[in-house]
């Protein structure tokens, strides 16, 4: 591969990180991502991505974005690629974990927060599923499960439960 081809290569992962240089979306990111959340509402991506809708912490506002669901060993996993001050982190934590998730259907769901000794596996898989991430996290996707260990705690996971009744992975009620 020459320089020129490695350059491109890497070109994507420069506009993205320019999009969220702040920790932040700037206003095309925004943008983009309304137009995606709409796009992956209607099922269109459904498995590879989902929206999230959560109620605004300070406006009580619905906030909708795309995210890459993470499924691993069973259970579904939502990752902030930009960390721990990310709005809709905030958003959940506000909320006790109540969310909705919208891919062609809508569901209600419960966010239980990973400890961070049990991160590292799902950022890998989630680095392995979801290459707009990548810029994000600063861990090749191939490295070791040590590697990310070592910044587990600046990246939030949640695993997602079913807040219908009698689904399969909503926690037990004893």
């Amino acid at each position: 591969m020459n320089d020129q081809q490695h350059s491109q290569d890497r070109q994507p992962g420069r506009v993205r990180q320019w999009m969220y240089r702040s920790g932040r979306p700037n206003r095309l990111a925004s943008a983009l991502n309304r137009i995606s959340a709409v796009i992956v509402s209607t099922g269109v991506t459904r498995g590879r991505m989902i929206t999230l809708e959560t109620q605004g912490r300070r406006t009580g506002r619905r906030i909708t974005l795309p995210l890459v669901p993470v499924p691993y060993e069973g259970g579904r996993y939502l990752v902030a690629m930009l960390g721990t001050g990310t709005g809709w982190v905030a958003n959940v934590r506000a909320a006790g974990g109540r969310a909705v998730i919208r891919s062609g259907s809508w569901e209600p769901v419960r966010l239980y927060e990973v400890d961070v000794r049990l991160r590292a596996p799902i950022l890998r898989r989630y680095l392995e599923l979801a290459p707009g991430a990548r810029p994000h996290i600063p861990v090749d996707r191939h490295a070791g499960l040590d590697a990310f260990e070592a910044v587990a705690e600046r990246y939030p996971v949640f695993r997602v439960h079913s807040a219908v009744p009698g689904a399969a992975d909503a926690p037990s009620q004893s």
